[in-house]
This record gives C-alpha cells, sequence and structure tokens, in this order.
C-alpha cells in the first residue's frame, strides 16, 4: 500500500466518527502532528478531545472511545486494532489503521515527520493546504531533511505563498539575547544560560545602536569552537522559513517554543499556538525559556560530572531528551550518549543518541533491552528511549551496552 493510500483509508474511517481521541506526543512533531489533525477534523465537522502527553500504553487509552494517536503508537505491539495511528518511529504495531511512512517504503527518520504523514491525512479529509506551515514543525524538531515527501509538501506550501524561504541566525528567541541566553539547539557551551558572557558578546558586536550580526557570529564561533564539533558552528547561521500562517512566524522559534511548552507539562499551551490563538502568546515565549534554561543548567552539571562513558544523570525526566540530544549533538563525544532520570523506587526514563560521524542503529538495541528489563522502548536509528523499572536499571544498561558493542 502506498502511503497516498493509507491516508485515504484512515481519513475515511476518522470521517465515519463523530467524535475521537486523539493523543499526541509531546515534542514538536508530536504536537504539530496533533494540531494539524484536530483542525482538520474541527473543519469536517468531527468533534475531538486532544491530549499531549509523553507516552501512551494501552491500558492508558479511553476505553470505547475512537482513538488516533500521533507521533506515538508504531512502538506499541499490543495495542488494540481499532487504534488509529499516525507516526514516523520504527513500527511493531501491526493494525491497519495507521499511517506509517516506514511501512510504504519511505524513509520515515529523514524524508517524512509525524507531522508531514498527518498533513496527508488532513488533506485526504479536506482542503487543508494551509496547515502545510506546521509540518515545518516536525522537519526542524525531529532534525529531518528537505528530501522526498518533506520537499513536496514544502514546494507546494512555498508556491502557495504559505512558506518564505530566507537566511538568517537559526537561534529561536524574541531578540538576540534570548536568542544567545537559551540557546539549546545548538548548545553553546560557555554561552548558553550565562547572563554576562551574553551580554559581553552583544556589547562588542554592536557599534552603539545596531549589532553586526557577522560580528556576532564570529564571536560566539570563536568562544564556542574549544568545546563543540564545526557541525554546531555551522548551524547557527543558515536557511530560514518564515510561516505566512501561523501565529509566531519564525519556523525555527515556533517549533522550540512548542517543543519546550510541550515537554515541559503545558502541552495544551504549546497546541494552542499551532490552533493558532495568539491569546497565551507571552505566557508560551516564558515557559519555553524556563524549560530551555532548565535543560541548560543540567547540561552545564553533566558536563562538570562526565566520565568520558557517555552516561549522564539528570533529576528531571522531562529534559532527559533534551539533555541527550545537545550532548550528543553539540559536545565532543565519540560514542553513544545515554542521559538517565531515575524516579526513586518507581521508574527510570532513559533517553539514548547516536553522536554526529557514526552510523549506528540503536532503535532495536535499545527495544529489546528495555523489554529485557521489563519495559518499553524504540524509536529512530539514531534517537530512542526507554521507561524501565528503576530497579532493573542496571540489567537494561550492561544490555544495551553490550547490544551496542557487538
Amino acid at each position: 500500500m502506498t502511503l497516498a493510500e493509507a491516508a485515504v483509508r484512515l481519513a475515511g474511517q476518522l470521517a465515519r466518527h463523530n467524535f475521537v481521541e486523539v493523543y499526541a506526543h509531546h515534542d514538536a512533531d508530536g504536537i504539530a502532528a496533533g494540531a494539524i489533525t484536530c483542525m482538520a477534523l474541527f473543519r469536517k465537522g468531527i468533534r475531538f478531545r486532544l491530549r499531549v502527553v509523553p507516552r501512551v500504553s494501552r491500558a492508558s487509552l479511553s476505553p470505547g472511545n475512537p482513538t488516533l494517536l500521533c507521533d506515538l503508537g508504531s512502538g506499541i505491539a499490543d495495542l488494540p486494532p481499532e487504534v488509529m495511528v499516525i507516526d514516523h518511529h520504527v513500527p511493531r504495531f501491526e493494525g491497519e489503521l495507521q499511517v506509517n511512512p516506514r511501512i510504504c517504503g519511505v524513509d520515515g527518520e529523514r524524508e517524512l515527520s509525524s507531522a508531514g504523514a498527518a498533513f496527508l491525512v488532513a488533506q485526504s479529509l479536506g482542503d487543508n493546504r494551509d496547515l502545510a506551515g506546521l509540518v515545518m514543525l516536525g522537519i526542524i524538531g525531529d532534525g529531518q531533511e528537505l528530501a522526498g515527501e518533506n520537499l513536496a509538501i514544502f514546494n507546494d506550501a512555498v508556491a502557495l505563498g504559505l512558506i518564505t524561504p530566507g537566511k538568517g541566525m537559526l537561534l529561536p528567541g524574541r531578540d538576540d539575547h534570548e536568542r544567545l541566553y537559551g540557546a539549546l539547539n545548538p548548545y553553546l557551551h560557555q554561552v548558553s544560560g550565562d547572563e554576562m558572557a551574553v551580554s559581553d558578546l552583544l556589547e562588542s558586536a554592536s557599534d552603539g545602536a545596531t549589532i553586526s550580526l557577522p560580528r556576532l557570529l564570529s564571536l560566539v564561533v570563536l568562544r564556542v569552537a574549544p568545546y563543540a564539533p564545526a557541525e554546531t558552528l555551522e548551524s547557527l547561521y543558515g536557511e530560514c522559513y518564515s510561516l505566512q500562517r501561523e501565529v509566531i512566524a519564525d519556523a525555527h522559534t515556533l517549533a522550540a517554543v512548542v517543543d519546550a511548552c510541550g515537554k515541559s507539562g503545558y502541552g495544551g499551551l504549546a497546541a494552542s499556538l499551532c490552533l493558532r490563538s495568539a491569546t497565551s502568546l507571552d505566557e508560551a515565549y516564558e515557559c519555553a525559556l524556563r524549560h530551555r534554561l532548565n535543560v541548560i543548567r543540567a547540561l552545564r552539571v553533566c558536563w562538570e560530572r562526565q566520565d568520558g562513558s557517555g552516561v549522564v544523570n539528570v533529576e528531571d525526566p522531562s529534559v532527559a531528551s533534551d539533555v541527550a540530544d545537545a550532548f550528543s549533538r553539540d559536545c565532543l563525544q565519540d560514542g553513544p550518549v545515554v542521559a538517565v532520570a531515575t524516579q526513586e523506587d518507581d521508574f527510570a526514563f532513559v533517553s539514548v543518541r547516536v553522536v554526529r560521524g557514526r552510523d549506528i542503529d540503536i532503535s532495536e538495541p535499545v527495544h529489546d533491552a528495555a523489554v529485557q528489563a521489563g519495559g518499553v522502548g524504540g524509536g529512530h536509528r539514531r534517537r530512542a528511549g526507554a521507561t524501565v523499572p528503576a530497579g532493573r536499571l542496571l540489567q537494561f544498561m550492561e544490555s544495551l551496552r553490550k547490544a551496542v558493542a557487538a
């Protein structure tokens, strides 16, 4: 079955219901996917309830209601067959009512996110071309490329005037101070979260009236270069995108704000931005900055305590994923990075990342190690996660170590 056929089939199933329970993963891609789908349902006259969650299980779903999972579900083999899924993670669910590019021969790692898959379903429900800008949140949030299906959606959106490409600084924020102070993607060691360093950079790049962007970028590169790979420095400036229909025009900033609000437990606030409500925009910016600073503080602690093993411990599960991303992407590491957040006598939340330049598929090892330890896990080739009983964390780590070493 082609991707288009899968989208038509799922859209047909959605159209049969008067109400749909929608669960969306709490990152930028998942929230964008949920918002795209819910907007399409609303325009079709179908009622919905959208929940933004970090994870789901069969037991956590509302029984008796038509249920759609966005950026969730493909990795859960025992879901009821009637559950509907829009996802791009490595599939284990075998239900027929799912749209996953990997099942249809499309590269779900690089060429189509869950937001992109949701857009295809939305288009099968009606004319929802104006939602194409939200697909950029999946592309940016999950580090995908403008290639394949992503590129096709993007080109159509540019032709319709929905997305305007350009060049500029890629750090998200309302002004240069916030962009540097809250820099997380990329993380700038000795700059991010350092008020004195940021003030010094801005003052040095200013002529008294305006800030010279070339001078500012040069100063940042000189300060960060000893601690970061070349790709991190190159990612400060490049292709940027203006979203003409969204409440935050800059795509990188919208993706960052939605992602941070979702991960810090304010999924409703994040979703409201994707549903084009600007009522709480200032609150969303402040919420996002708080989350990013929490991640930066955790990164600084982990930086000081790192022992070369690639394993870092964080106190707050909500920052584990971003800590793992930053360490694997923006710090000089050789092997896989594992960020662990343990809740006493409960569960351990683990985020595993492959560093740049290493071609390792960790989705299967993370899944297998999690199952052996009595938990669940999986994800992407280079980015995966697991939840395991805290008492069996060491078993999980040892199984993962052996699998990756092999």
